[in-house]
């Protein structure tokens, strides 16, 4: 039987979509699932160095990241490592890099950088696609 193969666009860059994006991404590779994300517009933070450590909730939502810590539901640093780890294909946007002045070195390790053509190539025969 052929893996699954789940793709996501991640265009917010917001803690919460970092978690959404990072957990069904951790969660369906675990499922033994090929999976690729596109990290495009502020969805660059979740991938950044510098970015993904200064990430919040939105308005009226802080309180998710305490239960979040109280819950031990990894970080995203964590999250990072293990989506690297498990094999999750993660795509900066060659186009986003470029408009806001993003060097590949800014950005963790494990990222390739492509253009819409790359994530394309990857989602065109998935089985499920999602967006946040």
């Amino acid at each position: 039987m052929m893996a699954k193969k789940v793709a996501i666009i991640a265009s917010n860059g917001d803690l919460e979509t970092a978690y959404k994006a990072l957990n069904i991404a951790t969660a369906a590779v675990a499922s033994d699932a090929e999976v690729g994300i596109f990290f495009t517009f502020e969805g660059l933070n979740i991938i950044h160095r510098e970015g993904s450590q200064q990430l919040t909730m939105g308005p009226g939502k802080e309180h998710f990241a305490e239960g979040f810590q109280k819950a031990g539901v990894p970080s995203i640093g964590e999250l990072q490592d293990m989506a690297r780890e498990g094999g999750v294909q993660m795509i900066g946007c060659q186009m986003t890099m470029d408009v806001m002045g993003v060097e590949k070195e800014q950005l963790i390790e494990g990222v390739e950088v492509g253009g819409a053509v790359s994530f394309l190539d990857f989602a065109f025969d998935a089985d499920i696609t999602l967006s946040f």
